[in-house]
């Protein structure tokens, strides 16, 4: 091991001791190593800083809310959080909001909002992640992620991501059907062609909440707010009962949010659930400083326009090794004709270009939302140069 590698796994002892490079500083999509060498950053720390790095309305927001009010507990009603949760519910149509510090942890409390309808059983998708804590682990449907602390929560049933699937399994004692619109985890897999619409209608007609994890889709990811809102994707006029949100919402800073739709705000009761720090001031006037720099400068319009960019560059190289290319917007998987992901990226991050091996075969793409073509284009070149690293 480098001593840096051993640094990192004396620090941080559930990881894997390899980190590519101790980074020291970033603005906007680049960042630089410890030696001074500079990255294209297109993973944003998983989705999630949708500003890219050292944005000045970001900085500006955790500079003037660390200076006036940081935490004060549930016990008290703020200002940010107010202005979040209203925020919120006129972006997603939803009723009522709950804030946690994470994706997990707002996955918890649906997890909570389904047990608490009575019924036993929850359904979720094969080669879903939903989280790591115990109960977001027990609905993600990675069985090697799930092994090593079985048992779980009882309940929980995989399903092949296809109709037929769900309306075999679905019935009037299912609790909740739980899902990501677009598997990111999994290398940013899409539903087939109407799966959405079909989730909707079979659980309304059973009586179980449609519970949609949009923690890596949501914050203009995919081109639009929320991807549950792209054109066709719901019935007119039907919602989601839940909606998962985290990572791009704080643009950096540590925050997840569990909206609700109509009915589904009343089940859980006072007292079945908190958190200390959800929904604390600095989290939610950061948040809301970046949400609103989303809307003002057009960056889901710009995550629509730069994804079309990316997805008609790679298509344009014509590399032999891509097999495809899926997703919406700035989430985009690019699947590879053999095991070589790891290859590519590690080929790339040599060429100064951050992407992630979502799996063996499947690359993903999560830049933050404000580059612009000069970015994609350089991102085309440096990765069609890692893809003529691979062994022939």
């Amino acid at each position: 091991m480098t001593p840096d590698t051993q640094r990192f796994r004396d620090a941080m002892f559930s990881y894997a001791p390899t980190p590519l490079a101790v980074l020291s500083r970033g603005e906007g999509a680049r960042v630089w190593d410890a030696d001074g060498k500079e990255y294209l950053d297109f993973l944003a720390g998983i989705a999630v800083n949708a500003l890219g790095h050292a944005h000045p309305v970001f900085v500006d927001a955790v500079s003037r809310q660390a200076a006036t009010l940081a935490h004060v507990s549930n016990y008290f009603a703020t200002e940010p959080q107010l202005e979040l949760a209203e925020r919120l519910q006129r972006l997603t149509g939803g009723d009522a909001v709950f804030f946690g510090n994470s994706g997990t942890e707002v996955i918890e409390a649906a997890v909570k909002v389904a047990r608490r309808t009575g019924r036993p059983r929850i359904l979720a998708l094969e080669k879903s992640f939903h989280g790591r804590t115990m109960g977001a682990l027990s609905i993600t449907g990675k069985p090697a992620l799930r092994a090593p602390f079985e048992p779980l929560l009882d309940g929980p049933e995989f399903l092949p991501t296809t109709v037929e699937a769900l309306e075999a399994a679905i019935g009037d004692d299912v609790a909740a059907l739980v899902l990501e619109p677009i598997k990111g985890e999994a290398g940013v897999l899409d539903l087939p062609p109407g799966y959405l619409a079909a989730a909707r209608e079979l659980t309304a007609r059973h009586g179980a909440l449609l519970v949609l994890d949009e923690i890596q889709t949501g914050a203009g990811r995919t081109g639009d707010w929320f991807a549950f809102q792209h054109a066709g994707e719901l019935p007119e006029g039907a919602t989601p009962d839940l909606v998962a949100l985290a990572k791009g919402i704080g643009g950096g800073f540590p925050i997840g949010a569990l909206v609700a739709f109509g009915g589904a705000q009343h089940i859980l009761q006072p007292g079945d659930h908190g958190t200390t720090f959800g929904g604390n001031p600095l989290a939610t006037a950061t948040a809301n400083a970046v949400l609103g720099e989303i809307e003002r400068a057009g960056l889901v319009e710009n995550s629509r326009a730069m994804g079309e960019r990316i997805r008609d560059g790679l298509a344009a190289l014509s590399h032999p090794a891509i097999t495809d290319v899926s997703g919406r917007g700035l989430l985009v998987g690019i699947g590879l004709a053999g095991p070589w992901a790891k290859d590519v990226s590690a080929a790339a991050f040599e060429l100064g270009l951050i992407v992630n091996a979502a799996a063996d075969d499947r690359v993903r793409l999560a830049p933050p939302l404000t580059i612009d073509s000069s970015d994609v284009d350089r991102f085309l070149d440096l990765f069609s140069t890692a893809l003529e690293r691979l062994p022939a």
